[in-house]
């Protein structure tokens, strides 16, 4: 039997690009999904659809990740339909891209919230039940901005360095009751907000933009891999050797 089948994963941002390919791919090891998202909801049932192919349960679920009770919500009603939440992909995340000079405090607020806050809130929901069944899964997607500086500004750049920290500390205080935590840092994924930003490939050693199913594979070998906690892993093309 897989080892995964029939474990829950909550996955944010699950609706298009990044988060819909981890979703899918989970559910390809057998793993029942929630699929989050916030306005999207047609895109967040295509996600489900696509899963539910495969053979495995999943539930749509809608939240604005900035808010602690749309967050408690998204958690009970997961677990209610499915199940005890495993596995935690940390995924939903907004960009804020302005000139330095015109960058505000509520920019600060709203990026760090969906990017930085929304991890800390929904991993501390899920966390009794994995520390319960002394088996859990976090994965935190980062980026490449969060190393070298990137394109999107500091506020963005401060909201990826900080879950890169934040993991570091779970992974630190978990490490003994079968709980990893890791992140990703990938550089420009082929999705919606990369293209919204008219990025291009000149920083990338590849030449090319990455693929989300490149990134979904190594959600994947995080959640089979109980060995590896408290690490960063680079998806970026060459852009970044750590």
């Amino acid at each position: 039997m897989n080892e995964l089948s029939k474990k829950i994963a909550l996955v944010t941002g699950a609706s298009r690009g990044i988060g819909r390919e981890v979703a899918v791919a989970l559910a390809g090891e057998g793993v029942e999904i929630g699929v989050h998202y916030n306005t999207r909801a047609d895109a967040a049932e295509e996600t489900c659809s696509r899963i539910r192919k495969i053979g495995v349960r999943c539930t749509t679920v809608q939240a604005d990740v900035s808010r602690s009770e749309d967050i408690d919500r998204m958690v009970e009603t997961v677990e209610r339909e499915l199940g005890t939440v495993q596995i935690l992909v940390n995924n939903a995340g907004v960009s804020h891209r302005d000139k330095l000079e015109n960058m505000r405090g509520e920019d600060w607020d709203r990026v760090m919230a969906v990017n930085l806050k929304s991890a800390f809130l929904i991993t501390q929901a899920v966390l009794p039940g994995m520390r319960d069944r002394k088996w859990g899964r976090i994965i935190n997607m980062s980026s490449v901005a969060a190393q070298t500086g990137g394109i999107t500004g500091p506020i963005y750049v401060a909201s990826k360095a900080g879950l890169i920290g934040l993991t570091h500390s779970y992974a630190a205080l978990l490490v003994k009751e079968g709980i990893t935590a890791n992140t990703i840092a990938p550089a420009l994924i082929e999705t919606d907000m990369v293209r919204e930003l008219e990025a291009t490939t000149a920083p990338i050693p590849v030449g090319r933009f990455g693929k989300a199913e490149e990134v979904a594979g190594v959600v994947v070998m995080l959640v089979k891999n109980g060995y590896m906690t408290g690490q960063t892993i680079n998806i970026n093309g060459g852009w970044y050797f750590s």
